[in-house]
């Protein structure tokens, strides 16, 4: 049988045992929740109506008061706050959005009552009464919704509800200071349950995984989107590895997942890497492992980092399996500077190319227009990548200008403008190599006109590093980047 019509027929096969994992979580949470929920306005009422209109979103507000109630005790509490959560289930975006506009606005801190605290606390005359004065401030300061939120950790699936909860409401992107501040408070609350402490490194491989897992890993995978299962499973090989953290209370939902290549050498295409085709290595003879892809898999917990904890760990971990490996670098996108690069190339006051550089693009092209203008018509279409004329006019001032982006731009903050740089040098990581047509996808064009970076993770010597450019911006580079600049 033909090899790629027998992997799409695994393909095929495996997909339709698990179509779609969200919509499997969602019926699961509903399923789980529905045995425990006991309110007047229920997910039925919700589903017939899911915009929630305001009739139903008075019934809402009472009972998401009901849940503050301590009467009924634990069970009853449990069974409000199941009810709560199988309601926003059941509701489209229109409804969700109103939902949590409500726990935003109206369930917000009590100014009145931090007023009332701070004359109070100005008041006290004694070392006792400050004493209770302080409590009741510190009560006052906390958000009612608070409660209502951290009830969902005692419910089935819940703590993942909470996280995509989340997620819905960094996707509304509002800049309402109400909805900031519930965006603020779920963000404490998860910061608190998902301690690095708390979770646990897996590794993941072809034949232990099951098949949802594997699933997961094609759709979460946000770096090189893998093609199918054939993809997946090279990227599984033996001279390849995988390892995400997992919560305890998401057992079976990675939360960043992170693709090893054991190789020889610092390899700067991701080509080669992803080639289906190429020889298996001998994981125990290589020297270098390259992480060539570090994916964040729940977009609720964005701003939670566990990136640079998973690179050191699986670094040590693959240090006491390898003894032969020296050298631990990434093979990195650089997803900024084609952005940046456009609006440098608008900005008409001033010259981003060298006088090289321009005589160099008007003696080859003959567009009748200025060097920038012509620069930026032949970077608008990615053919100029593979015509080998075009692709070596333009390899140095586009390396050049690699390298000044991501030594020399920063944000406001004084730190580098690129994300995935600023991501790599906080952990202590040195830029080592800019590598050309590393990737030539229409995304590696796209956002970095095929360039890729190799960072290095010397363990030795992270600490410092991490410590020089949080403190001060300092960016630690090879000489190789910094003599770009210069040419």
């Amino acid at each position: 049988m033909n090899k790629g019509f027998a992997s799409k027929n695994i393909f095929m096969a495996r997909t339709e045992k698990s179509t779609n994992f969200l919509d499997r979580t969602i019926k699961k949470l509903e399923l789980a929740w529905r045995m425990i929920a006991i309110s007047a306005y229920d997910a039925e009422k919700a589903s017939n109506r899911p915009n929630l209109p305001d009739e139903d979103l008075e019934q809402l507000r009472i009972q998401m008061q009901n849940c503050l109630e301590t009467r009924g005790g634990e069970v009853s509490a449990r069974g409000r706050a199941a009810a709560l959560g199988h309601v926003y289930l059941a509701l489209n975006s229109v409804g969700r959005e109103r939902y949590l506009k409500l726990l935003a606005h109206e369930f917000d801190i009590n100014n009145s009552l931090v007023d009332t605290a701070i004359t109070s606390l100005q008041k006290s005359n004694c070392k006792e009464s400050r004493h209770v004065a302080q409590i009741e401030l510190k009560k006052s300061l906390v958000a009612p919704r608070i409660k209502l939120l951290t009830q969902f950790n005692a419910l089935p699936e819940g703590v993942k509800f909470l996280v995509d909860l989340r997620a819905d409401l960094l996707a509304l992107r509002s800049n309402e200071p109400a909805m900031l501040g519930l965006e603020n408070d779920l963000r404490e609350i998860l910061t608190s349950w998902f301690d690095i402490d708390f979770l646990e490194l897996r590794r993941i491989t072809w034949d232990k995984a099951s098949a949802a897992l594997l699933e997961k890993l094609i759709a979460y995978e946000a770096v090189h989107a893998i093609n199918g299962w054939d993809d997946l499973k090279n990227r599984l090989d033996s001279d390849r590895r995988c390892f995400a953290y997992f919560h305890p209370r998401m057992p079976f939902e990675p939360l960043i997942f992170v693709e090893v290549a054991l190789v020889d050498g610092l390899e700067g295409k991701i080509q080669n890497l992803l080639d289906e085709s190429a020889p298996v290595l001998n994981p125990q003879k290589a020297d270098t492992a390259i992480f060539y892809s570090i994916s964040n898999a729940q977009k609720g917990l964005s701003g939670i980092s566990f990136g640079n904890f998973l690179i050191k760990r699986v670094a040590e971990t693959l240090s006491l399996e390898f003894k032969g490996l020296k050298t631990f670098a990434t093979l990195s996108p650089i997803p900024g500077f084609m952005n940046w690069l456009t609006i440098a190339l608008e900005d008409k006051t001033t010259s981003i190319l060298t006088k090289n550089e321009s005589k160099n693009i008007e003696s080859s092209y003959h567009y009748g227009d200025t060097p920038e203008e012509t620069f930026k018509k032949i970077l608008a279409d990615n053919s100029w990548a593979f015509d080998k004329k075009q692709e070596e006019a333009l390899q140095i001032p586009l390396m050049r200008l690699c390298a000044q982006y991501l030594i020399n731009e920063k944000n406001e903050t004084m730190r580098a403008l690129d994300p995935v740089a600023h991501f790599h040098l906080t952990n202590g990581a040195k830029m080592e190599k800019l590598n050309w047509q590393a990737d030539l996808s229409s995304k590696g064009l796209k956002n970095s006109a095929g360039m890729m970076i190799n960072y290095i993770y010397d363990l030795s010597c992270v600490e410092d590093a991490h410590e020089a450019y949080t403190s001060s911006g300092e960016v630690n580079a090879s000489q190789s980047i910094y003599n770009l600049i210069k040419k």
